[in-house]
């Protein structure tokens, strides 16, 4: 069985982690999409599709899992067409895995089993509590895998989110 876990990945914390780590022991492969891939350099996506590919792929691998694939996935702004979008990007897939209500329909629609992951911990596994608690300069490293804090320390993630939130203002 081959599943579809889609995400922003804004940053990859240990709740989207979590998940995949269940996906992938039940699946043969997991193909990770990187949603709204062209988007970074801004408070509510600061990172790149491909620094976001790193925190995903570094992390999954710490942990032994290597039977994913990561796909960057373009914003089409057309729900009509947008599972159709994915599926011209990802091998054929047999189960979707998302919370997020829109994606489910889209992807029930064209036919697709669709279930709802666990939530781990949401409150504070989610990207828009890490990226605050980076500004605040409150602890977040406890929030992300090891291999994520360790990209964001490499490309300089907090400077960036405070050089944007100042821009912003």
């Amino acid at each position: 069985m081959r599943a579809l876990y889609i995400g922003r990945f804004q940053p990859y914390h240990l709740g989207h982690h979590e998940v995949i780590k269940q996906i992938a022991s039940e699946a043969d492969e997991v193909i990770i999409c990187i949603g709204s891939a062209q988007r970074s350099h801004e408070l509510e996506n600061p990172f790149t599709a491909g620094e976001r590919y790193l925190m995903i792929s570094k992390s999954l691998r710490d942990e032994g899992i290597l039977n994913f694939y990561i796909v960057p996935v373009l914003d089409v702004n057309w729900n009509a067409v947008w599972v159709s979008h994915v599926e011209s990007l990802i091998p054929p897939v047999d189960l979707v895995y998302t919370n997020n209500p829109l994606i489910e329909r889209l992807f029930k629609e064209r036919g697709y089993e669709v279930r709802a992951p666990i939530l781990y911990n949401r409150r504070e596994y989610s990207g828009s509590e890490i990226r605050r608690r980076m500004l605040k300069n409150e602890a977040w490293e406890e929030l992300v895998p090891d291999a994520v804090v360790t990209v964001i320390r490499e490309i300089g993630g907090t400077n960036r989110l405070e050089d944007l939130k100042r821009r912003d203002e």
